[in-house]
């Protein structure tokens, strides 16, 4: 178990390439690229949801979302010399040949499949977020390539989305305006919908930007934005520190308010303050705040995967590596100091970079990494460190973020999250 590790971390410590600021950030990503890398399946380009982090891994189910983080990682990986670029375009070729082949409904695709042939696994739904997800990273592909080939594949996958079914669930109910979930063989649609702030708000504007039957623009003022205050400082609410972060690794909204007049950026760089804040006011309580570690979110956790959340929410001392290290676009610091705390305990690093969670207070560490973790992380120490992502996306999201009226504005700082639009200073 601990063996690969000590290569990892003396491969690490012996390399003079990189700043010492970085070194432990480019140590994530390189992980996380050799998991996206290694963990596809040679002939259908599928990624596994999770893997072992220590030895041998048996595990077969795959996600689209973590396939979609792969296709965004493919970029990332031959721009840092880790890929090579004719074998990374070429994965990204038979990935979206097999996505194309894939069962689908409408054109929206399972959440959990077998990455041996795409399959529906564990009775899982057809997932409207993870489908969006698959979409981002193809285009991130498609644009960063310049294969035409990427491109036509990329935008059939786009096109063929029937997003007006996952709106109106097949037409029963025409006036709706939040998508749902998504869809089960067995039983329908699924009763929730994306009805208030959370990670879909990329699903949302990849819907609105449409290249066929777009989404309606009302679709962006349906939205539920409910605010919260934890220690004088505001954000739009929600609990896991993801919902805050996924949107972001792919869109860059900073100095931007939409046609509402909110501030998406301001909120999750709160978000992230908070989630750091409640931590800290809660370390006499929980050894692993205590010790300076942060970063509830949905994870793996000792009695099993759970969406750990602050101020509001379940909470134990379990924490995500990913989840602090993903905040560095947002509060960079923080994620530094959290890159260092990390790697100083043995335990947490394996053959992927940090384990997925850990809690000190029930002395468990986990086992696995997962993908979207490691995505979510890989794009936003990217983005910090070049932007790339965010380029290669600007005017791929661009017809979305015109419909929901995304505007860039200067406001003296400290920026509200919410400034009614007549206060608002537009440039």
């Amino acid at each position: 178990m601990t063996s690969r590790a000590v290569i990892l971390r003396e491969e690490y410590q012996s390399s003079g390439q990189v700043h010492d600021r970085f070194r432990i950030l480019e140590k994530v990503q390189r992980g996380a690229v050799r998991f996206f890398w290694e963990k596809a399946h040679p002939h259908t380009g599928l990624i596994n949801d999770r893997a072992h982090n220590f030895g041998d891994d048996t595990h077969i189910e795959a996600s689209t979302a973590a396939t979609g983080y792969g296709l965004a990682a493919l970029p990332v990986g031959v721009e840092r010399g880790w890929l090579n670029r004719n074998e990374a375009s070429e994965r990204a070729r038979t990935t979206l040949r097999f996505l194309l082949t894939m069962p689908n409904e409408r054109g929206w695709l399972a959440h959990f499949v077998n990455k041996r042939d795409g399959n529906s696994v564990w009775k899982s739904e057809v997932s409207s977020i993870d489908t969006a997800l698959i979409v981002a990273g193809a285009l991130v592909c498609s644009r960063y390539f310049g294969d035409d080939h990427i491109s036509a594949l990329t935008d059939d996958l786009y096109r063929r989305i029937d997003w007006r079914w996952m709106l109106t669930n097949d037409g029963t109910q025409p006036n709706k305006r939040v998508i749902s979930h998504g869809w089960r063989p067995e039983t329908g649609f699924i009763k929730h919908d994306y009805s208030r702030y959370s990670e879909a708000i990329l699903l949302y504007l990849l819907g609105m930007g449409a290249p066929k039957d777009p989404l309606p623009q009302t679709t962006w003022d349906a939205i539920e934005r409910p605010l919260q205050i934890y220690a004088g400082i505001e954000s739009l609410k929600e609990g896991p520190i993801f919902i805050h972060q996924m949107p972001c690794g792919y869109l860059d909204l900073r100095n931007q308010r939409d046609r509402l007049g909110f501030d998406y950026w301001v909120s999750c760089t709160n978000a992230m303050n908070i989630h750091r804040q409640f931590c800290m006011d809660h370390a006499a309580e929980r050894q692993t705040y205590a010790q300076g570690f942060w970063g509830l979110n949905a994870s793996d956790g000792p009695d099993g995967y759970a969406a750990f959340g602050a101020p509001e929410g379940h909470e134990d001392g379990t924490v995500s590596p990913t989840g602090a290290l993903s905040s560095i676009t947002f509060t960079p610091e923080l994620a530094f100091e959290a890159a260092h705390t990390l790697y100083d305990k043995d335990v947490l690093w394996g053959n992927y970079g940090f384990v997925n969670a850990f809690n000190i207070d029930r002395n468990w560490y986990g086992l696995d990494v997962i993908g979207i973790d490691l995505g979510m992380a890989l794009l936003a120490i990217e983005n910090y460190r070049s932007g790339l992502v965010w380029k290669l996306m600007t005017s791929l999201i661009a017809p979305g973020l015109r419909a929901a009226g995304f505007h860039r504005t200067t406001e003296p700082e400290p920026r509200p999250v919410y400034l009614p639009m007549g206060d608002a200073i537009i440039r």
